[in-house]
This record gives C-alpha cells, sequence and structure tokens, in this order.
C-alpha cells in the first residue's frame, strides 16, 4: 500500500479544495425542498462551481474501470439509495432525506464532502439514522491521530451504528484524496481496534460511512452507478476529508454553513 505523505503546499491547497467544495452544499441548502428535482439541484451545482468557484466538477464523466462515466457533477442519493444515486427528473417530496455528495478539483487538488438534507419534516425514524449517521462520522473522525490505526476508525463507526440498531454497508469505503480523487488508503467503516494501516502525519482521506435503518445489503441499479438498499429500507451518509496532524486531526472540508461537529466526551 502506497500512502501519498501530502507536503505543506498540498495541504493549503487541499484546505482550498475542500472549502470549495463545502460551499458548494451551503450554496445548494435552500434549493433542497418538495418539487425540486435531482436534476435541477445538479445543474446548480454545475453552474455555482464552474462559473463562480472555478473547479472542476470531478464526478463529471469519471470513469473508474468496470463503470460507465458517471453522467452528472454531483451524487444524489434519496431515501433508499446507499451512494452514487444519479440526479434524474423525479422529484423530492415532503419527509424524503436526500445525500448530497460534492467533489471539486481546483488547482490540481480534489475536495470532497457530502451532507444530509431534509425534505421538508422527515418521520422520526428517518431523522434518528441521520443524526446517529452523523454522530458515526464524528466516532470516526475522534480517532484520526499519528499513531492510531485505520482499524480505529472502522471499529468506532461500526459499533455506534450497531449500539442503534443499524447496519454498516461495507462494499464501499472512505479513500485517500489528493491530487487523485482515489487514492490509498481505504478507510473502511468497520473493523477491528488496533489494526490496519498506521496513521501519520500528512495523510489525507475521507470518512464517509453508509449506514442502512434496515440490513447491511445492497444492489446496483442498472445505470451503473447507483447503489440502493436490498431491502429497501433508508440509507443515510455523512463525508468530511481529513487531515492527520502532528498532533491529531484536521477536519479540511469545512465552510461557513459547515454543521457543527460533534465533541466527544473524553
Amino acid at each position: 500500500m502506497s500512502v501519498i505523505i501530502k507536503s505543506a503546499n498540498d495541504i493549503e491547497k487541499m484546505r482550498i479544495a475542500g472549502r470549495l467544495a463545502s460551499e458548494v452544499l451551503d450554496f445548494i441548502a435552500p434549493h433542497v425542498r418538495p418539487g425540486a428535482t435531482t436534476e435541477q439541484l445538479d445543474a446548480l451545482c454545475h453552474d455555482f462551481m464552474v462559473e463562480e468557484q472555478g473547479c472542476i466538477p470531478a464526478p463529471l464523466d469519471y470513469a473508474p474501470p468496470g463503470y460507465p462515466p458517471y453522467p452528472k457533477s454531483v451524487c444524489t442519493s434519496v431515501n433508499h439509495v446507499v451512494c452514487h444515486g444519479v440526479p434524474g427528473s423525479k422529484r423530492l417530496k415532503n419527509g424524503d432525506i436526500v445525500n448530497i455528495d460534492i467533489t471539486v478539483i481546483k488547482d490540481g487538488f480534489h475536495g470532497d464532502t457530502s451532507r444530509m438534507f431534509y425534505v421538508g419534516e422527515p418521520p422520526i425514524q428517518a431523522r434518528r439514522l441521520v443524526e446517529a449517521t452523523y454522530e458515526c462520522m464524528w466516532r470516526g473522525i475522534a480517532c484520526v491521530r499519528p499513531g492510531a490505526c485505520l482499524g480505529d476508525i472502522g471499529y468506532a463507526i461500526q459499533s455506534h451504528a450497531e449500539r442503534n440498531g443499524f447496519s454498516v454497508v461495507r462494499e464501499f469505503c472512505g479513500h485517500g484524496i489528493g491530487r487523485k480523487f482515489h487514492e490509498e488508503p481505504q478507510v473502511l467503516h468497520y473493523g477491528r481496534p488496533h489494526t490496519g494501516l498506521k496513521l501519520q502525519a500528512g495523510m489525507t482521506f475521507t470518512v464517509e460511512p453508509m449506514i442502512n435503518a434496515g440490513k447491511a445489503g445492497i444492489r446496483q441499479l442498472a445505470d451503473g452507478w447507483t447503489i440502493v438498499t436490498k431491502d429497501h429500507s433508508l440509507s443515510a451518509q455523512w463525508e468530511h476529508t481529513v487531515l492527520v496532524t502532528n498532533s491529531g486531526h484536521e477536519v479540511l472540508t469545512v465552510s461557513a454553513g459547515t454543521p457543527e461537529p460533534i465533541v466527544l466526551a473524553g
């Protein structure tokens, strides 16, 4: 496993890319409402990234091995869609939950983040799932420091999800990020403490747990991208890009509208 350690100059560029990605989510938030289509949200995000920020939308035409080119500029995953939801013409309705996943390229570096949004007033179970998933992400991030192991992150996420009666999607994970969209290491959202790669200062990667209200099983739709829960249960995801610092960690995907972090006791 070859993990790229970022230089001070790299890190400064990643801070900028991360902030810009987060600002796209700030921008789109008021547009996530009943009656809007995810295709409309994608178009708004695309224009903001390209025309206002001078960024490249990383997902557009992205084609890793075995996948067709991704046709849109953002991912919009509604209700039982786990990840990689392709924006389309279906209208959002009151009670929906939606993840919007943004990745921008600025000056050769990627910023990658996602948030959950409520469309109108969500059911109690949906709110519980979204809040627990947010807590899972922050419990994972709290483990990030030099000398810790990747397994510590996965264990923190998995144990909190399962304590709340939810399940962790295992087929998708966080990833290293920098000049490339996806680098080493893979950051699993399940695992055992004190196992896996040891973290060191200068590593940058995403923590992006996908948590299902029902069972962990998933399936891929015919578009070659959209992933849904097998049992049609709700799914939620939050994502930040994180830097390992000399003394702990720094979240790189922050902006004025970023939801407040969860500070864990102890």
